[in-house]
């Protein structure tokens, strides 16, 4: 028995005396309930991800045990965490929302926006106390069956955020989520975007621990719902300890005309394994999706994206960015799916990895599965060591190496960054960049 399939035995807090315990103290409607049960007997008949699987064939799981972190109850005082925020400085914002190890802290929004109908806070009160619009959409879009983790998140949520905006409602400034956790906590929150026709909304979202090696374990969800002519603007920063397990289900759902610009950040945790998939599920939806990585030490970070056409004429467009230090390694695999009919697809993927070090790695495994005849896919990757040239020249110039390795990651990401609309944000990143490249001669 392989030493991932081992660790079916002794799930500590987690096992079904754990959820048993879980269930009694939350304060969920049947339906909800229910939900979580059917979930958990699937978490309990499946094994571990398969190391042979395509998806996990690349990820070393050996070192994670879940039997050492337990989750934090609703019930239980919570308080403020002094974990860093970066995406909020010079940002004026409509609201914000806190969670300390999975659990909402503190909320807050524009009465305006609530006059207008729009919703913002924890996932477990708003459940209770919007319990129809709740069960409509809650993981329609994550299927508990997908692995175990999957099937954890779905059955044991702590806690999470929901925004709601109804039909024809633009939110002008953004708003603001960050999910902090303290050394060797948990966090199993899950994040649900609703946006009915019309509405626009940006979010931006960070994740970071009380301390740089802190070590945790991370295991949520995302579920991005975009109705007809809708717009949403999605920024994730992942910046946990350097020592924390990540696992998300990350779901998209592109309607009529919408647009979804969807940015991800990873910085931080030991390793990380992250599922995303965007679908254009009617004529004329569009979807930008950037991914930045910046790796050290042994991190590993594996990002498997789909991009799924299910209908004619719609968009997609994928770039994922990586710079690696030290003995870390970045895996992307990505796959631009066409089902028939869906005619006119525009579906592009890229993958551009820079190693600053000969021990650093990074794998790239773009794909195709196209089923429809008119369509333009298109996929590239490239891989390389940074060039010393380039480094000599900028020292013979005055620069340190740092500074010039700073110029050259900087450029090398220079991409992505203009692909980014909101100013605050590209500027969060390149400093979140800078500080990575400041820690090495």
């Amino acid at each position: 028995m392989s030493a991932v399939a081992d660790q079916n035995v002794g799930l500590g807090k987690f096992d079904r005396h754990g959820f048993d315990d879980f269930l009694a103290k939350r304060i969920d409607p049947t339906w909800l309930s229910d939900a979580r049960k059917a979930a958990y007997a699937e978490f309990e008949t499946m094994g571990w991800p398969n190391p042979r699987s395509e998806n996990w064939m690349r990820s070393d799981l050996r070192g994670f045990r879940i039997e050492k972190y337990s989750i934090a109850h609703e019930t239980e005082t919570q308080t403020k965490l002094d974990a860093p925020v970066h995406l909020l400085e010079g940002v004026e914002i409509a609201g914000s929302v806190r969670s300390a190890n999975g659990i909402v802290i503190s909320e807050e929004l524009d009465e305006s926006l609530k006059a207008k109908g729009v919703l913002f806070g924890s996932l477990s009160r708003l459940s209770r106390e919007k319990p129809e619009l709740v069960k409509k959409y809650l993981h329609t879009l994550i299927d508990s069956s997908a692995d175990r983790f999957a099937a954890l998140q779905v059955a044991m949520w702590s806690d999470g955020y929901l925004l709601y905006v109804p039909r024809n409602v633009i939110i002008e400034k953004p708003l603001h989520i960050h999910a902090s956790m303290t050394e060797g906590g948990s966090d199993l929150s899950h994040t649900l975007v609703i946006l009915e026709e019309g509405a626009e909304a940006t979010v931006l979202t960070e994740c970071s621990s009380v301390t740089e090696q802190g070590s945790g374990m991370f295991c949520g969800g995302v579920e991005l719902i975009l109705g007809a002519r809708s717009n949403l603007r999605d920024v994730s920063l992942q910046d946990w300890g350097q020592k924390v397990w990540h696992f998300a289900h990350k779901r998209a759902s592109v309607g009529q005309d919408a647009t979804l610009q969807w940015t991800l950040a990873a910085m931080g945790s030991r390793f990380a394994q992250v599922d995303q998939q965007v679908e254009m599920v009617a004529p004329g939806a569009r979807s930008f999706v950037n991914g930045v990585m910046f790796t050290r030490d042994r991190q590993h970070l594996t990002y498997n994206t789909i991009q799924r056409h299910c209908a004619p004429h719609c968009t997609s467009d994928f770039l994922y960015k990586s710079v690696l230090q030290d003995r870390s390694r970045t895996v992307w695999r990505g796959m631009i799916k066409v089902d028939e009919g869906a005619d006119k697809t525009d579906g592009y993927q890229r993958n551009d990895n820079l190693m600053l070090s000969d021990a650093a790695r990074a794998d790239s495994i773009p794909g195709l599965e196209i089923k429809a005849d008119d369509v333009r896919c298109t996929h590239g990757s490239t891989s390389g060591r940074v060039d010393e040239e380039l480094i000599f020249y900028a020292r013979s110039r005055g620069f340190t190496r740092q500074e010039a390795i700073l110029m050259i990651v900087t450029g090398f990401f220079q991409q992505i960054f203009d692909r980014i609309t909101i100013e605050s944000v590209r500027e969060a990143l390149g400093k979140a960049i800078a500080r990575q490249v400041r820690q090495y001669e």
